[in-house]
């Protein structure tokens, strides 16, 4: 379980961060378009990539042993510049989010610019391939992480995007935007010591 909740907890903090992909995600639900089909895609599109991933890394690491350390490092790395990032954000970037002005589109269409999101984003590489797949090294029950990592990315997704018509009040405010790029560094700045203390 303490396994499970940590793929969880890591594959939730590092989807929670604003994205062109989230801000997608939430548009449309604010809208009620295609709000199933479009949260399905991002979940299912993570789920491959989280199992790629981990199980990549878990063939790899096993011959070349001294690939776990620096995994670690570099792991921890990347999510103390995530930290970074979202406290740069938090403190001097003005978020807002409407979907006044936005059209509806045809199904296929809104899959085509959700797969775009998905998979020609970089940092969705960096996050599930390379990063979750790092840290999934360090537990024995690898597939257990993952499974933990893809149930995050699922109920991010939809909670995201049926959630959406209750969170549009406050995330046209600025400031609640300020707040969650806060928790979020805080969260990456927390898993980043544990990753460096081996804790």
């Amino acid at each position: 379980m303490s396994t499970f909740l940590s793929g969880f907890a890591l594959s939730f903090s590092l989807i929670l961060a604003i994205g062109s992909q989230n801000a997608f995600v939430l548009k449309q639900g604010i809208k009620r378009h295609h709000v199933f089909v479009v949260c399905a895609v991002c979940a299912l599109s993570d789920a491959v990539l989280i199992s790629l991933g981990v199980a990549g890394f878990g063939a790899i690491v096993q011959q070349f042993p001294a690939i776990e350390t620096l995994a670690r490092y570099g792991g921890a790395a990347f999510l103390a510049v995530y930290a970074f990032l979202s406290f740069k954000s938090a403190f001097s970037t003005t978020h807002a989010m409407t979907a006044s002005g936005e059209t509806r589109q045809s199904l296929l269409k809104t899959v085509a610019i959700c797969l775009a999101f998905t998979w020609l984003n970089p940092h969705v590489y960096l996050d599930t391939v390379v990063l979750l797949g790092s840290v999934s090294t360090q537990y024995q029950a690898q597939g257990i992480f993952a499974l933990g990592a893809i149930c995050a990315s699922m109920v991010f997704f939809f909670s995201l995007g049926y959630g959406a018509r209750v969170l549009a009040p406050v995330f046209q405010r600025p400031r609640a935007w300020k707040v969650l790029e806060f928790v979020v560094g805080v969260m990456m700045t927390t898993i980043a010591v544990t990753l460096v203390l081996g804790v």
